[in-house]
This record gives C-alpha cells, sequence and structure tokens, in this order.
C-alpha cells in the first residue's frame, strides 16, 4: 500500500492518492516541526579560520577552503553526501564527519584525504579533540573515539538512540546528549559511564553545549534550559522555555547565560539562580548558537536575519539575507562571517554592512518553507479485505481501525517529541513510538512529500 503526494494542505489532504480504496487516513492531532534538513548548496556549517583561508561544508557534499582576502577558492573535496557541521582542526589537518557516514582527516593545505572512517550511520554532531583522541556522534547511537592520528577506532559507548548533540569536553570528561533524553558523563579517556542525567525530551545540538565553573548548561526538546553539577550529575537549576524545543546550546558572558529558543525568543539567564533576566523576540525560530562578542551579542534566526544586540537585549542593527539561519555566526579578525541556507557565506563589518558574500558551486536552495503543520493520523480500514473475505478464519469488520500488526509505516527516523518534523525531504512517514508501545490501533506520521504504508 503506497501513499503519494506533491504536498498537503493544512485543511485537507489534498491530492491523496492510495492504491487500496478502503482505507482512510484521519487528521486527529497537530504537531509542529522538530527541524529541517537542506540540501543543494545551502549552507549550515560554521566556518572556521586559519592561515588567510577559511574552511567550511556544504550542503552539495563539498568541503571548501576559500582564501578570505579575494574569496577564490584554495580547494574543495567532494564526499558523497551533505557536509553540515563544524569541523574541528588541529596542526594543519581538518576532521570533518559527513551525512555518507564517513568521517574525513583532510590536510588543509591541499584538501588530500589523510584518512578516512566509516561509522554505522551519519555524523550529526561537532567534533572535539582531546590528547590524540577524535570524539563524534552517530544517528546509529554511539558516540565514537578515534585514535586523530591515524583514524582507528579506540572505542564507542553506546545510547538509546541517535546521538545528534556534539561532544562537550570538561577536564577528562566528556558530555553529550542522545534522542533516548539522557545526558551522558563519561570519562574521557576510557569511555566508561559516570552518570547520567535524564530530561523530558530528546537532545538535539549542532554545536557543543556549554561546561563553565564546574556546571553543564545545556537544553532539551522538553522546553527547559538546565544546569547540572558536572562532578555529580545532579541538578542545580532548570528554566521553563516557550514551546517548541531546543536545539542549540547557551553561551555565557559575565554570569549570564544567553540562549535562544525555538519560540523564537532570545533569552538572558542568570546563570547561578536559573532566573530570567530579560527577553528579546526575533521574527523567527531560533535554532543557532548565540555568539558573544566585544559586548554584543550576535544570532541568525530563521526569519533571514541576523540580529545584534546590546548586553540589555536592546536591537542594534539586523541584517537580512534570502534565506534563513540555522548556524552561529563566527568573528575572525574584526569581521563576522556566517552561511545561509540562500547557499551563501556571507562576510559584514560588525556594524551590519555587508563585505562580499561567496556562492556555493549549487546555488540549489534548500527546501526551507515556513513551519508547516503536522498531524496525529489514524488509519481505518472501511472495507473488508479480499483476503480476509476468502478466508473463513477471520473477516475484518466494517470500519475496523488496522493494527499496527497487520501495517507499518516504514520510516529511517523515529522519535517521541511533540514536536515533529522529517528528517529528510525525502521520507514523508515519521513514527512517534510511544503510541505504539500504548495504542495499537493507531499510529503518527507527518505530512510531507513522499511516504510508504506497508503491509506487515
Amino acid at each position: 500500500m503506497a501513499f503519494e503526494s506533491g504536498g498537503f494542505e493544512t485543511s485537507s489532504f489534498g491530492d491523496f492518492e492510495t492504491e487500496i480504496e478502503d482505507v482512510e487516513v484521519k487528521k486527529t492531532r497537530k504537531f509542529d516541526r522538530m527541524w529541517k534538513v537542506g540540501e543543494g548548496g545551502s549552507i549550515h556549517c560554521v566556518p572556521i579560520f586559519h592561515d588567510g583561508v577559511m574552511y567550511f561544508g556544504s550542503g552539495d557534499n563539498y568541503v571548501y577552503a576559500l582564501e578570505i582576502a579575494t574569496q577564490k577558492i584554495v580547494w574543495k573535496f567532494r564526499t558523497s553526501g551533505m557536509v553540515f557541521y563544524e569541523f574541528a582542526f588541529e596542526d594543519g589537518i581538518i576532521y570533518a564527519g559527513n551525512y555518507d557516514g564517513n568521517f574525513y582527516a583532510l590536510d588543509s593545505k591541499t584538501g588530500r584525504q589523510i584518512w578516512r572512517f566509516r561509522a554505522g550511520n551519519r555524523t550529526l554532531s561537532v567534533p572535539c579533540i582531546y590528547k590524540h583522541m577524535l570524539y563524534f556522534g552517530s544517528k546509529d547511537g554511539n558516540l565514537y573515539c578515534l585514535n586523530k592520528n591515524t583514524g582507528q577506532e579506540t572505542w564507542r559507548f553506546r545510547t538509546g538512540d541517535e546521538v545528534a548533540t556534539s561532544p562537550t569536553i570538561y577536564g577528562n570528561r566528556i558530555m553529550f546528549g542522545s534522542l533516548d533524553k539522557n545526558i551522558y558523563c563519561i570519562e574521557a579517556e576510557t569511555g566508561k559511564e559516570l552518570w547520567r542525567f535524564r530530561t523530558g525530551g530528546e537532545l538535539v545540538c549542532d554545536g557543543p553545549f556549554l561546561a563553565h565553573e564546574g556546571v553543564f548548561y545545556f537544553s532539551s526538546f522538553d522546553n527547559y534550559l538546565y544546569a547540572v553539577d558536572i562532578s555529580t550529575g545532579k541538578e542545580v537549576w532548570r528554566f521553563r522555555t516557550g514551546k517548541y524545543g531546543n536545539s542549540f546550546g547557551p553561551s555565557i558572558h559575565n554570569n549570564v547565560i544567553y540562549h535562544g529558543s525555538r519560540d523564537g525568543i532570545f533569552y538572558a539567564v542568570d546563570a547561578k539562580t536559573g532566573k530570567e533576566i530579560w527577553r528579546f523576540r526575533a521574527g523567527g525560530m531560533l535554532a543557532t548558537g548565540v555568539l558573544v562578542h566585544q559586548d554584543r551579542f550576535y544570532f541568525g534566526s530563521e526569519d533571514a536575519n541576523v540580529y545584534c544586540l546590546d548586553m540589555d537585549g536592546k536591537e542594534i542593527w539586523r541584517f537580512q539575507a534570502s534565506g534563513p539561519f540555522y548556524s552561529r555566526p563566527r568573528v575572525h579578525e574584526g569581521v563576522l562571517y556566517f552561511g545561509s541556507w540562500d547557499c551563501h557565506m556571507y562576510a559584514l563589518d560588525l556594524d551590519g554592512k555587508e563585505l562580499w558574500r561567496f556562492a556555493t558551486n549549487s546555488m540549489i536552495q534548500c527546501p526551507a518553507p515556513p513551519a508547516y503543520d503536522s498531524f496525529r493520523l489514524e488509519v481505518i480500514k472501511s472495507g473488508i479485505s479480499e483476503e480476509a473475505a476468502s478466508s473463513d478464519k477471520y473477516k475484518r469488520k466494517k470500519e475496523e481501525t488496522v493494527s499496527l500488526s497487520d501495517y507499518h509505516i516504514t520510516s529511517e527516523y523515529n522519535t517521541e517529541s511533540d514536536y515533529k518534523q522529517k528528517s529528510d525531504y525525502d521520507t514523508q512517514w515519521v513514527m512517534f513510538e510511544e503510541v505504539f508501545a500504548v495504542n495499537h490501533d493507531t499510529f503518527c506520521g507527518v505530512l510531507g512529500e513522499s511516504g510508504i504504508l506497508k503491509k506487515a
């Protein structure tokens, strides 16, 4: 049984087609988007800099080395998957994760591959380096530890779901989160678990979380910003953000935590008490980290603006591009750099004036429409199937709800949060796992572009 559609209206199913006419799909509950993944030349990666060269990745599958002074390409390295996450850099070597499931070590001068490591699935985090070891998380549920010189695996730590956060180093400890809703603290050298902290939602963060003076600050899709004691794993405080969850880590300046939430609000919170000091509302979802530089705050928004605020949360300026921003800006030698899903890397002065922009080799923009609706769906069998009708042992009753033992949705992504969005634009359905455990007469899906409902 296959369902196909070129898209759905929020008030109706539009061109919903099915190969079997006696199936009805009914919307029963509304959800909101979790996140989006782009394609083409869209830039999600935060740039890094070395010897007058900028390095960044793109949704067109390339790692770019760009001469800053001339905006000329020094080299580019082609992978077989989207390059979305910031690189690690040490001793002239770039360490880059990828959506093709490979992790690469590249010579920064030439772009030549030094080694490549194959994980069980795509890399979903920014890597970090501690001594001779390299750490990164994967969609296969593991945090990997590699020898950074050889690419050989030292150990891996298994969680209960995808590791979609970046590891954060503090002393000899590594903290990271998983879609299994846990924050883990492990020994950096051995991978031994020291403690875990349970939240009420998935942990997602493109960049590292924040470790400061013995406290680990992180956010969750349960709509909370947390402070946890690193030595014990005990909660210090939690701060309630608005709806839609959180998918990036906070920053700190003068004992104040600054954090942008997916509700479009930028929060200033006392680092000791967790009490709100002020807030600023942007025009769209904030899914990026915040840059603090010279008593100013810089962050991008889904409304295609980069905002600059003063220390009191007052807007100084904003710069608008033609596409949304899902990565934090970075300042290098007095210039502000940031990539957009409009396929450009931008350079601005600190007063918001554009200096130049660089277009990736692919000008295919990511599909980044406004937040669309997703729904809990119920499939009802409105007739008797031929197989059931021909069987003396079983006959399906009219209007019977289809059991999940009879049908299932195929998907490469499963989460439990109420803030849902299919992980890729080539997948329609996203299953809500808790529904399977509670009620086998319903299942959930996200309306999208294509999907398959198959006989189990």
